[in-house]
């Protein structure tokens, strides 16, 4: 079965000598890096001569470096692609386990091994909600009451730190939407693969670390930040195709509300939101745009 794993890196050394030393021979490596300063390339280069790396002279962002990585494995005639972390560490049989679990069942477009810690004492702490009881009633009672484990587990959305996606997925869905630049290129992934009738999965029977529970995230915002966020929360919810889009339910910030800021003499939160209106309006027309490609089948963006 011809299997290319692809990585996304960008001053990766933290983690990248186990990262690169988890994957069987078996398989062929794609690295793409975006524009590291850490010894990253030099590393690969010296270390792995057979892998095949592109060395980007800009940081493309996850999707679109993903995107690059995947476009060459589907040029090889490729099965399946294996999306890797730079910061995750395979199991021996992790994706053989996954592969043989989707001959069984094809009507799956992502499969997802557990995500553990790094001491794999325990689940890695997001990617336990994503398999709660709300997104899938059975994966903690079939583990907790000792029955027996379903050989997949039904999930709306598991991170793409290690996806294992079949040809047919690619050809149908295509790769990761250009609006996203890094976060929220993997939610709206899986929404694209429910609308196109696959499934998303998780075999427990295939174990994978994801090394980023000490990772600690800043308590306070900047404006560039709070920008950044709102762009992503607009794109997450507004272009996924398995609901409506409807204009008159987005909440605009008005002309109204701005003045009443300037005559409050709330210079700084005017300045804000005239930013964010202006986004908004951009925004609106990249999520419409998405939409009409996505909600047709073909590789786009590959």
């Amino acid at each position: 079965m011809n299997v290319n794993v692809v990585i996304v890196t960008y001053n990766g050394m933290t983690w990248l000598e186990r990262c690169l030393a988890s994957i069987p021979s078996a398989y062929s490596v794609v690295v793409v890096d975006n524009n590291s300063t850490d010894g990253t390339v030099n590393y690969i280069e010296a270390n792995y001569p057979q892998h095949t790396l592109f060395k980007e002279a800009n940081n493309l962002g996850f999707g679109q470096a993903n995107n690059k990585g995947i476009t060459y494995a589907l040029k090889q005639g490729v099965d399946y692609v294996f999306l890797l972390n730079q910061d995750a560490f395979l199991e021996a049989d992790t994706i053989s386990t996954l592969i043989a679990t989707h001959k069984q069942y094809p009507d799956y477009g992502v499969l997802s091994p557990i995500h553990t810690n790094a001491e794999k004492t325990r689940l890695d702490k997001k990617f336990s909600h994503y398999i709660s009881y709300d997104n899938n009633a059975q994966f903690y009672s079939d583990f907790v009451l000792g029955h027996q484990k379903q050989s997949i587990y039904d999930v709306p959305f598991v991170n793409a730190a290690g996806w294992l996606l079949p040809r047919t997925t690619l050809d149908v869905v295509g790769g990761f939407d250009p609006i996203f630049y890094h976060y929220g290129e993997d939610d709206n992934y899986c929404q694209r693969v429910r609308y196109h009738q696959f499934k998303i999965g998780v075999v427990p029977n295939a174990f994978m670390v994801h090394d980023r529970e000490d990772r600690v995230m800043p308590l306070q915002q900047s404006e560039s930040e709070q920008l950044l966020y709102f762009e992503r929360a607009f794109k997450t919810r507004y272009a996924d195709i398995n609901i409506p889009f409807v204009r008159t339910e987005i909440t605009f910030i008005s002309a109204a509300f701005l003045l009443k800021l300037l005559l409050k003499l709330q210079f700084k939160k005017w300045t804000f939101y005239k930013k964010k209106q202006h986004l908004q309006q951009h925004l609106i027309k990249e999520v419409e745009l998405s939409r009409q490609i996505n909600i047709t089948k073909g590789p786009h963006y590959l």
